[in-house]
Formats: C-alpha cells, sequence, structure tokens
C-alpha cells in the first residue's frame, strides 16, 4: 500500500492518500493538487517532492 500525507509536503494540509498502486496514488494526489491548492501542472520539481514522501507499507 502505498501512502502520502500532503501536510508532508503543503504544511497544513490535513489530506491523506492510500493505494495499492502507485500511479492511482499520483493521480489522486494530482487533483487534490489541482482541486485545493490550485496547482494544475505538475513540474518535475514538484514531483520529485510529491515522490519522495510517499510511503510504502507491504
Amino acid at each position: 500500500m502505498f501512502k502520502l500525507a500532503c501536510g508532508d509536503v503543503m504544511p497544513g494540509c490535513s489530506a491523506r492518500f492510500e493505494h495499492r498502486d502507485r500511479g492511482d496514488l499520483l493521480g489522486q494526489v494530482a487533483a487534490h493538487a489541482a482541486s485545493a491548492h490550485g496547482i494544475a501542472d505538475i513540474t518535475p520539481e514538484i514531483f520529485a517532492a510529491v515522490d519522495s514522501k510517499i510511503a510504502y507499507a507491504a
């Protein structure tokens, strides 16, 4: 299971994401970034910041 707490990337945000598929998790995070934070363009820097905070729990 892949997990991400948005607050680890965007301090103050309480959203949390969990999915078995890493790609689906990233899709959920991208949709959240657009709707909650106004980030429509996921730059390589943003992707790297998010990617570095994704945890995997078997």
